[in-house]
């Protein structure tokens, strides 16, 4: 029988009346991404480029969050054109690739998600889990319905190039990340810098004047709400490694004594 399948985060960010919120999945684990798929929000980013995943656990971690409503997106490495089609064939949807910086370089990556004679994705669908085996009837005519391609722009020469980069056609909206943003502008560590968040807000301009969706990184509360007043379409507000990691030290906070400075040895 025919299958069909999800729709895209292009789809769901067309079809959505208020900004998407969603968290990285960075642990590799199947398990702790299904507990965030359910937990309510939007999307979940299954991080391949800063995270212990392959193609294995990506696709371990996908099959594991297909049972929930939430949109997941997989970033990419890299935007290599054998790291983007492998991870399409395993059945991802919706791709981010990082540290775009330039026109030609978001071309490449839409050429990279489009099957000839508009791109140089390799033909594998019979082989893949992309098309259910062949069991998505026309899924090669139709292949870029069922899959978007988001570009995040991360360097001072990208912000530059933001309307140029989002307007280039197969690119379906542009993620902004302060981090690498606040390092290309000598101010590393410093996301929440006002020359950074002028800089996150430019870049916000930029992309909505082509009339495509722009998003962000903001783990700070204030920072998100800031960015969402100031018209981003998604979010990211948090990281499953991140919460593990401000939980448990909380509890040893409140649980485990403080070690007690050294007492000086006897000197006899």
């Amino acid at each position: 029988m025919p299958l069909r399948l999800a729709p895209t985060f292009r789809d769901a960010l067309a079809a959505a009346s208020r900004p998407l919120a969603g968290m990285w999945v960075c642990s590799g684990s199947p398990l702790v991404a299904e507990i965030c798929a359910g937990a309510g929000l939007d999307w979940i980013l299954i991080d391949m480029e800063h995270s212990p995943n392959g193609l294995e656990s990506t696709l371990a971690q996908l099959q594991a969050v297909a049972a929930y409503p939430v949109t997941p997106v997989v970033r990419v490495p890299i935007g290599d054109v054998v790291a983007i089609k492998q991870v399409l064939d395993l059945g991802a949807q919706n791709v981010l690739v990082p540290m775009i910086s330039s026109a030609a370089e978001a071309r490449e990556v839409v050429e990279a998600v489009r099957y000839p004679p508009r791109g140089r994705r390799g033909v594998g669908s019979a082989l893949a889990r992309s098309a259910r085996w062949n069991r998505v009837d026309g899924y090669l005519e139709n292949a870029d319905e069922h899959v978007s391609v988001f570009v995040q722009v991360e360097t001072s020469a990208g912000v530059a190039a933001a309307a140029a980069i989002a307007a280039v056609d197969g690119v379906d909206g542009v993620f902004v990340g302060p981090s690498d943003l606040a390092a290309s502008m000598g101010v590393l560590g410093q996301q929440t810098h006002p020359d950074v968040t002028a800089a996150v807000l430019r870049a916000f301009d930029a992309v909505r004047g082509t009339g495509k969706p722009v998003g962000v990184n903001a783990f700070d509360p204030a920072i998100a709400q800031s960015y969402l007043d100031a018209g981003a379409a998604f979010i990211l507000v948090g990281a499953d490694v991140a919460l593990l990691a401000r939980g448990s030290e909380a509890l040893a906070a409140r649980f485990v004594p403080a070690p007690t400075p050294a007492q000086p040895r006897a000197s006899y």
